[in-house]
């Protein structure tokens, strides 16, 4: 069922967005128009019509949204209730009560090496309002794309996946969302836990769960899987949506991965394809 949109936050939406301890996910376009997902902890409703989130990184969520306003949001809690939508940027302050609640609390208030310097607006458009996770299905489709996976036939192509990154997106537990751009040219995103690695090359998803919205994704259209782990793991992986297909006798939706980014401290960077090293020349 496709879920009512509303164009504002209640108060409640704000309070229970506001805790530190949640996840936050903006999905934004690089420059070259391809969907992009990071992991924001500090994205909330900070108002009836906006959202903001702390900057205390540098990273390439706030390079794109300098070239694009257009994003994808999404909030979830630990009661695994969860918020959806879109919205625009707008600008960004480095004071204000925004500010000041970020280094207030204790993950920024008493940590030596960094705080929070900047904080980005952004005006909401829609939202999807407040929703469980339906677990009650997503286990059932874990189970789908398990059973393709192990009949599935595997491809012997050059490998884009490694072990490490495999073994991740295969761990039932670990958390997945798919991010596309949507025919009005924001980025959408939507809860895939189901979702894992058929092969080095392959990443594949049973649809009986939020089928309308991922029958809305149309084959060739560049789709970003964003992986993580509540041990603040994560691994991000784009590549082609090669629509839905008959793996091993079952349905499922088929990602064909052609680029693999580790969003993770201390070095975040391209993994897949491999970067050129250059030498050091000045110092």
């Amino acid at each position: 069922m496709t879920p009512t949109l509303l164009t504002s936050f209640s108060e409640e939406d704000q309070r229970a967005t506001r805790p530190e301890m949640k996840i936050g996910l903006l999905a934004t376009l690089t420059p070259e128009g391809l969907p992009h997902i990071s992991l924001l902890s500090s994205l909330m409703a900070c108002g009836e019509k906006e959202l903001c989130f702390g900057q205390f990184t540098e990273g390439t969520s706030k390079k794109n949204i300098l070239l694009n306003p257009q994003v994808g949001f999404l909030i979830m809690g630990l009661d695994r209730t969860l918020w959806r939508g879109k919205a625009n940027y707008t600008r960004y302050a480095k004071e204000g009560p925004e500010y000041d609640h970020y280094n207030n609390v204790p993950m920024f208030r008493y940590n030596a090496y960094f705080g929070v310097h900047t904080v980005y607006y952004f005006d909401l458009v829609e939202h999807t309002g407040r929703a469980p996770l339906p677990m009650g299905r997503i286990i059932p489709a874990a189970l789908m794309t398990m059973l393709a996976r192990s009949l599935g036939r595997k491809s012997r192509a050059e490998s884009v996946l490694n072990g490490w990154t495999r073994a991740f997106f295969n761990k039932i537990d670990n958390l997945k969302f798919l991010a596309w751009i949507g025919p009005d040219g924001y980025p959408r995103i939507v809860p895939a836990i189901q979702a894992q690695s058929l092969d080095a090359r392959r990443i594949i998803f049973s649809p009986s769960v939020y089928a309308e919205e991922l029958a809305e994704i149309p084959a060739g259209a560049p789709l970003a899987v964003f992986g993580m782990a509540l041990t603040m793991e994560d691994v991000l992986v784009r590549g082609v949506y090669q629509g839905m297909r008959r793996v091993g006798g079952v349905r499922v939706g088929v990602v064909e991965a052609e680029w693999v980014y580790n969003p993770m401290p201390p070095v975040p960077g391209q993994i897949y394809p491999p970067l050129e090293l250059k030498p050091i020349v000045e110092f």
